[in-house]
């Protein structure tokens, strides 16, 4: 048995960056010729592990980002003007993106698909809309939804 490092996923066998145990042959006519691994040197080893410990930093910094977000934006609430009758039924709607908008005007970088709603916001009032960064990290955030303001015509 050869040990080669992939370097790309190859179904039934494993995921990239990983080192599996194939035939010599299989490794020798198919997998090396066809760019999908490489030999699993000491030195490819060691690279692998240095990547992924990385990608593990990387991937633990951005939680600790999301965490210190979401316990910030939890704190806000989201006002949003949009044009309404006197019943208050919005004309429009109010979507993901309108929400993610005003919380980065705010100056919080949340993504649209971040937000979470159950359907588009169709009337005025308070509504608590959930923020899911990630697994186990997500904020509650209020959102307003207020008339526009009309301008009175003048005389």
């Amino acid at each position: 048995m050869t040990e080669v490092l992939l370097a790309e996923n190859v179904t039934s066998l494993g995921k990239q960056g990983e080192i599996v145990r194939v035939r010599p042959g299989y490794a020798r006519n198919y997998l090396l010729p066809q760019g999908l691994a490489t030999i699993a040197t000491a030195q490819n080893k060691r690279r692998v592990e240095l990547h992924k410990q990385r990608q593990e930093d990387a991937r633990k910094n951005l939680l600790k980002s999301y965490k210190d977000l979401a316990e910030r934006v939890s704190k806000y609430s989201v006002t949003i003007e949009a044009n309404a009758n006197k019943d208050g039924h919005l004309y429009g709607s109010i979507l993901g993106n309108d929400i993610s908008a005003q919380l980065k005007t705010a100056g919080y970088e949340v993504a649209p698909e971040h937000v979470k709603l159950e359907g588009p916001l169709k009337e005025t009032g308070m509504y608590t809309v959930k923020v899911h960064f990630a697994t186990d990290i997500e904020a509650d955030v209020k959102v307003w939804v207020v008339p526009k303001a009309s301008v009175a015509p003048a005389k």
